[in-house]
């Protein structure tokens, strides 16, 4: 693998935007990220619902209002360009491509879930569209997140597999000042490891406004030009100005090999978790942010250009609840895991009698491999 640059030209590698500029989204292309992120938003209220009646279990982190953010940067890569997020993850996987089915299976705690029922609405995995987690953890994200395109870069130029990718590793506000991301920015700068690192930056650290912890936080973007990686800020509130700029950076961090970092604005309509009171925040403040949604305001745009009617958003939003709805039946219907599934996928069952305390066993194969 290729030794890093010196750090004055570092920054310089990808200042020269136009060997990527792109075409601008296609109408096909806003259709479609109208239909994921109406899907996600509906989703995401059945949740709140099913949650309220006890049928979820554990923290549940709701990713209404931030639709925007994994829609248009997911639908600016690859599909096999690897995915790594936090805990609101629900909408990343819902991008992704994660069925509606295995996803709400695994917030119900069932064995057709995404991981079988083991890690609920904190954990989604699916390996198939290489989406590699939420992880619980505050920033545990961010070194997985460099790994995961270390290993995609190693594979090309050591072992001479595979093509050049980019990975997205989506971290919150509040993770900006965990010492495992400064230390992951560090690596993958001296090292030239292709990795995004999208800050979901929605003004909260759960229940603490940003400026109250982080030095420095209206200009988030000099935490990554301090490392030697080109940093950018981003509104993700108007996902088609967000493509518009991520696209092409994105791109340069492929073809470059280097990392970058995004500040990416938006905004969470619900509390950090179910559990949130919301007490550090007015109700207007909340209301000026859904004047400004994301779904209605590209909505308003495909209406005006004549590209989508009322009555083709009455029929989608009917289609949508349909699909949820079935969803939620999936997962009443499915099955609890068995007992013996506890000792399932661990590394290893190290001492005799100490927990676990059986045989170390394959359990039943992942739904969706």
């Amino acid at each position: 693998m290729t030794q890093a640059p010196a750090q004055s030209s570092k920054a310089s590698d990808m200042t020269d935007k136009s060997d990527y500029d792109h075409t601008p989204p296609t109408t096909e292309q806003k259709l479609e990220w109208l239909r994921v992120m109406q899907l996600i938003r509906e989703f995401e209220n059945r949740t709140m619902q099913a949650y309220q009646q006890a049928k979820i279990g554990g923290f549940c982190h709701i990713y209404t209002g931030q639709e925007a953010c994994a829609v248009g940067t997911i639908g600016s890569v690859n599909h096999d360009d690897p995915v790594v997020t936090a805990y609101r993850d629900h909408g990343h996987a819902l991008a992704r491509g994660m069925t509606p089915e295995a996803c709400m299976a695994e917030m119900f705690g069932k064995i057709h879930g995404c991981a079988k029922g083991k890690g609920g609405s904190m954990h989604m995995f699916d390996k198939p569209n290489w989406l590699f987690g939420g992880h619980g953890i505050v920033g545990a994200q961010t070194p997985l997140g460099a790994g995961l395109a270390f290993a995609e870069k190693y594979k090309l130029e050591v072992l001479g597999e595979g093509k050049k990718k980019v990975t997205l590793c989506y971290l919150g506000d509040g993770a900006i000042d965990q010492g495992a991301f400064h230390e992951a920015l560090n690596y993958v700068s001296v090292h030239n490891i292709p990795v995004i690192f999208i800050i979901e930056n929605n003004g909260y650290s759960m229940g603490t406004a940003i400026h109250r912890h982080t030095a420095n936080a209206d200009n988030l973007i000099s935490r990554g030009q301090s490392y030697g990686i080109d940093s950018i800020e981003i509104d993700g509130l108007d996902i088609v100005d967000l493509y518009n700029e991520f696209k092409p950076f994105a791109e340069r961090c492929r073809e470059t090999s280097r990392p970058g970092f995004v500040d990416l604005k938006t905004y969470r309509y619900q509390g950090h978790s179910m559990s949130d009171p919301q007490k550090y925040r007015t109700k207007d403040e909340v209301d000026t942010y859904k004047e400004k949604d994301s779904i209605a305001r590209l909505l308003s745009q495909l209406i005006e250009s004549g590209d989508f009617s009322e009555d083709d958003w009455k029929a989608l939003q009917k289609d949508i609840k349909a699909q949820v709805k079935a969803a939620m039946d999936f997962a009443e219907n499915s099955p609890a895991p068995e007992a013996n599934e506890l000792y399932t996928d661990v590394y290893a069952n190290p001492e005799k009698n100490l927990s676990p305390t059986t045989e170390y066993n394959h359990g039943l194969n992942n739904p969706l491999l």
